[in-house]
């Protein structure tokens, strides 16, 4: 019979033994297994301690290369009034177009009367109907209409487009106010922004250099954009003169000039960027018509096109101008205008994301898009005052699907923010200091004390609040303590519209005619 054998004493004492030495290895084991865990933490964190290190490296790098210290902004402003200077002494002479406008007469603020402005820039355009009061009085009443242009209309012919544009012109015009109708054999009068490429021919009159904005139609090109629409209007009995072409610029400029007669310039700091001024005639080399009786020229500097070698680019800026639809132009306006600061910090992150795991082991894919992260966005995150920046969390998560930030992280996104909007608003000041010096009101001369007031329009400028600032006390900063008293900025909304207007009034027909 099999019986089941117990373990004697010495058997027992066998197994305690065995056992202990078990335990003892295991011990070895674990402690190997405790050691080994630690070095992978003590590695993970000098990667990681690494890599935040390059993360800083990179932003470090940015900041340096982006620097705009007064001595270089100087430079800017200096290159920026040589520009003016060339591009006003023959016609392809600068990268600063110079356009002449044709607007000699600016708004004196003594207008008065009934005018109509249609302002065309975009899928939508807009028409106004504005009543002047005249001297002391400003704008008493205005009335507009948004009208959105058909897609079909973007691409098909001239005479459809215009057909179109007039036809609401005409309904927005039969619901004129009985009292304000035209006495017989007087005509209505408009003033047409229409911001696209022109060549201006004369202050109502211009020909299309080309479309841009979606716009794609051959049969406009290199024709009067005001005969097209002066035709369309005629067809259909609506008697209107289009008594001024300008762009928005310009609107922007007649706009100030009507409030506030110390108007000297406009800016618009938006989705693009422009400045105009008003120049002496006689400044003028390549103006070979009469001097105006003002004496005046508006002229539109096109200064998105402004290059500099003292304009800071770095690898980022370089990389998106060769990637643009318009590689080596518009270079003042890829590092100031709205369209293109969220791009810039896009950039920058993603480098850090491919060189530094910013984001973790892998790219997010969202932050390979170009164009995906607005202005807009970047004004959010870089005025966020919020102790975690939760405000910038949320807009990584949901615009880049990015999620499990850390406020160090966060902190890093909001830096690069400063450091871009810095610099642009930096430039933005430099190319106004130009514009100054080209009219010698830089400095106080003795016993003088006149301002100089800068019309300044623009969703960038008018929503960013830290570019603004920043634009302003540059500006200051430049002039010094005693000249920056003599210059204003000013915000001038909606001048592209009402400025249109207020050009029309200035270059009427009936200026000097004496109402019966």
């Amino acid at each position: 019979m099999n019986r089941t054998k117990f373990p004697t004493l010495r058997d027992s004492a066998c197994s305690t033994a065995v056992m202990g030495k078990v335990a003892v290895g295991a011990a070895v084991v674990c402690a190997a297994a405790v050691c080994a865990a630690a070095a992978l933490v003590v590695r993970h964190r000098m990667i990681s301690s690494r890599k935040w290190s390059r993360a800083v490296a990179i932003l470090r790098e940015f900041e340096e290369k982006s620097g705009t210290p007064l001595a270089k902004l100087t430079q800017v402003a200096d290159a920026m009034d040589v520009e003016m200077h060339a591009g006003l002494a023959s016609e392809g002479g600068s990268k600063l177009n110079m356009l002449i406008s044709f607007v000699d007469n600016l708004p004196t603020g003594d207008e008065e009367g009934l005018y109509y402005a249609l302002d065309l820039g975009g899928t939508n355009f807009r028409v106004l109907r504005v009543h002047l009061g005249g001297k002391d009085k400003g704008v008493i009443g205005q009335e507009f209409a948004e009208v959105s242009i058909p897609p079909q209309l973007m691409t098909g012919s001239s005479e459809a487009l215009f057909d179109f544009i007039a036809s609401a012109l005409a309904k927005f015009v039969a619901a004129e106010p009985e009292g304000f109708h035209p006495p017989p054999g007087r005509q209505r009068e408009l003033g047409f922004t229409f911001s696209f490429p022109v060549r201006q021919t004369s202050i109502s009159s211009g020909t299309l250099i080309k479309w841009t904005k979606g716009f794609n139609i051959e049969d406009t090109v290199g024709e009067d954009v005001v005969g097209e629409l002066t035709k369309s209007m005629e067809k259909i009995g609506l008697d209107m003169r289009i008594a001024a072409l300008v762009n928005d610029t310009i609107g922007t400029l007649a706009g100030g000039r009507f409030y506030n007669q110390d108007v000297i310039a406009a800016v618009i700091l938006g989705t693009g960027t422009n400045a105009a001024y008003v120049e002496r005639a006689h400044a003028i080399p390549k103006w070979h018509g009469l001097i105006p009786k003002s004496g005046d020229m508006v002229i539109n500097m096109e200064w998105g096109n402004f290059r500099s070698s003292n304009l800071s680019l770095t690898e980022y800026d370089l990389a998106l101008d060769a990637e643009s639809l318009n590689p080596g132009e518009q270079i003042f306006e890829k590092l100031i205008s709205g369209m293109y600061l969220g791009e810039i910090v896009r950039r920058a992150l993603l480098k850090m994301a491919e060189e530094a795991d910013f984001f973790g082991d892998t790219v997010p894919p969202k932050l390979k898009v170009p164009f995906i992260l607005r202005t807009p966005d970047m004004s959010a995150m870089h005025h966020d005052t919020t102790s975690d920046l939760k405000v910038v969390g949320n807009k990584l998560k949901d615009i880049l699907e990015i999620s499990n930030t850390s406020p160090k992280m966060r902190k890093i996104v909001v830096a690069l923010c400063d450091i871009v909007a810095t610099r642009g608003a930096r430039l933005a000041a430099a190319g106004i200091l130009g514009i100054l010096k080209k009219l010698g009101r830089d400095t106080v001369k003795v016993g003088e004390k006149q301002k100089s007031v800068i019309a300044l329009d623009g969703g960038l400028f008018e929503h960013y609040a830290k570019f603004r600032e920043c634009l302003e006390s540059t500006l200051k900063e430049l002039l010094g303590e005693e000249a920056a008293e003599t210059i204003v900025i000013e915000h001038a909304n909606d001048g592209s519209g009402i400025g249109a207007a207020l050009l029309a009034a200035s270059h009427s027909q009936y200026l000097g005619v004496e109402e019966s």
